[in-house]
């Protein structure tokens, strides 16, 4: 999420909040007999009501069905606001990853969000067109920094990414920030919940030439996958959809170098540098 999960207050999210409490009250259920019922702690169901906190699918969803199934509350989320420094299209995804159990990323374009370093991602801004003033520079950086708290406050969630080489050596920034974001990208994959594959540069067969993508399961077990385009994105929760690209996943993992071979590439071209 843009800007954690207990955000600053906007109307819309109060709005909300309050018609999740209103229901609550009529279906006569305290915080916490409801938080029971959608499997989410009293605290975090007041901070729903509150307005503090954006309420993610799976929140919305089991609210739904504890209160009657009247389509209130799933019209109700369609209009909240979208989180500062992030596009709309991407924030139910963001959502999303604040409770996945399993995260997949292939990335040809750039260092994926969750493994920039800070100078990298400003460069991104920087160079974005139309121009980003300074304001929404720092908005955007700030719900970057958020989501990469992932690997820390989730590590029984599984990250995977495998990133193309020539990603490494585009040489965005300059060399001190693709020295640097080689660093981050290596500690990163130290953590145990964390494996970095890179595909490299010179490969016949490639089963990821379709473009960027993003897989996730759910504390449910419910695969969604994300594709972005430019200046768009598409969440998938197709099943037979999302079968095949997870069987595109796959393959590309079998294709990227191993993870130790990984490493090692990483470590060369940053000693070429």
């Amino acid at each position: 999420m843009g800007t954690g999960s207990e955000p600053e207050s906007s109307d819309s999210l109060r709005t909300f909040g309050a018609v999740v409490q209103g229901l609550r009250e009529h279906a006569g259920l305290s915080r916490e007999e409801f938080g029971e019922l959608v499997r989410f702690s009293k605290h975090t169901v007041a901070s729903v009501e509150l307005g503090r906190r954006m309420p993610d699918p799976t929140f919305v969803t089991r609210a739904e069905e504890a209160l009657g199934m009247t389509g209130v509350l799933q019209k109700a989320a369609a209009r909240l606001e979208r989180q500062p420094g992030l596009a709309a299209w991407f924030r139910r995804w963001a959502l999303l990853e604040q409770v996945a159990i399993t995260l997949y990323t292939y990335e040809c374009r750039m260092i994926p969000g969750l493994l920039q370093t800070e100078a990298y991602a400003r460069q991104l801004f920087v160079d974005e067109l139309p121009p980003l003033g300074d304001e929404q520079i720092e908005a955007q950086w700030a719900a970057r920094a958020e989501r990469q708290r992932l690997f820390h406050e989730r590590p029984n969630t599984a990250f995977s990414f495998i990133l193309e080489e020539h990603v490494i050596l585009r040489g965005t920034g300059g060399v001190e920030v693709t020295r640097e974001v080689i660093d981050h990208v290596l500690e990163i994959a130290e953590l145990r919940n964390v494996e970095i594959q890179v595909m490299p540069l010179m490969r016949q067969s490639h089963a990821g030439l379709h473009g960027p993508l993003q897989l996730l399961e759910t504390p449910e077990n419910q695969w969604f996958a994300y594709l972005e385009g430019q200046q768009s994105g598409q969440l998938v929760s197709d099943r037979k959809v999302i079968s095949v690209l997870q069987r595109r996943y796959a393959r590309m993992r079998a294709q990227a170098l191993s993870l130790s071979d990984s490493v090692s590439l990483l470590q060369r071209l940053r000693g070429d540098l």
